[in-house]
């Protein structure tokens, strides 16, 4: 029997072995929330709970060979970019979502693997600015990525936070997401041209869960893949954040790790609970 196939969600990302950030982490989240997520890997990771040790980036040349093949085969909703881990992936990452201008993009920009992990950083930026903000439908970013993106567009060293964003949306980018889990509390602030057009808080979660903003991009992006406005797929994106975070669990001996099928593990215990109820 035929059945109609779910959006189709297309990640670029790192593989991380532990599932909780990189095109892993996406795959669980896409399909979590009703998407089929099909991945193009970046590079690969040696990492566990606690911390990265390596990470070896994929030829671009490959990139583009992997999005080709899947691209000319299904109908892709929506694209998210996360870790491209240098500039050459970040190059050939634009150049395919380029063809596809009415697709929503996510970008999620991760420079954490910085140093010995990356041909350059200041280059990876420079590329995601140039290259990847313009084309974006939604850009995720901590402040501190917000404020690096939009440094590598200006001699100003020395900008605020708003003044990143604004120099962020003139560059093309349609909506930023600004993610703060450093504030008292954990906030969300969107933007477009025109200003706020929403902001958020919420209750930290009692633990340093790893993949917050990984999780958030892909819920976003699995939102508009869905059909939502980018305010909407944002607030529902938000509260599935909020959820996987309280539950999050710790398979290890680091970080805490969201709980990205909270829901299915809810409705286990409901009808064990209703299995052990007293019957009339």
């Amino acid at each position: 029997m035929h059945t109609e196939s779910p959006p189709i969600l297309l990640t670029f990302g790192l593989s991380d072995p532990t599932s909780a950030t990189g095109v892993q982490a996406d795959l669980l989240t896409f399909a979590s929330m009703g998407g089929y997520g099909v991945s193009v890997l970046t590079g690969y990771s040696a990492q566990d709970s606690r911390t990265c040790n390596d990470v070896q980036p994929v030829d671009p040349d490959w990139v583009v060979d992997q999005a080709r093949m899947l691209l000319e085969d299904m109908p892709v909703a929506a694209f998210k970019v996360g870790s491209a881990v240098n500039a050459e992936n970040v190059a050939a990452i634009a150049e395919i979502v380029a063809d596809y201008d009415e697709t929503p993009l996510v970008v999620a920009p991760d420079f954490g693997l910085a140093g010995e992990h990356l041909l350059s950083a200041d280059e990876l930026r420079e590329a995601t600015a140039s290259l990847l903000v313009p084309q974006a439908s939604v850009l995720v970013v901590s402040p501190a990525n917000a404020v690096a993106l939009a440094q590598t567009v200006t001699e100003n060293e020395n900008l605020s936070l708003d003044e990143a964003v604004a120099i962020l949306l003139e560059n093309g980018c349609e909506f930023v997401l600004v993610s703060d889990n450093n504030a008292p509390q954990f906030t969300h602030t969107l933007y477009t041209d025109g200003g706020v057009v929403r902001e958020d808080a919420w209750d930290r979660p009692p633990h340093n869960v790893a993949g917050a903003i990984d999780t958030l991009a892909a819920a976003v992006t699995a939102m508009l893949a869905n059909g939502l406005a980018v305010p909407e797929a944002v607030s529902e994106a938000q509260e599935y954040l909020q959820q996987v975070l309280e539950n999050a669990f710790r398979p290890g001996m680091g970080r805490h790790f969201p709980d990205r099928f909270f829901w299915a593990r809810s409705e286990e215990t409901d009808q064990e609970e209703d299995g052990d109820a007293p019957k009339d």
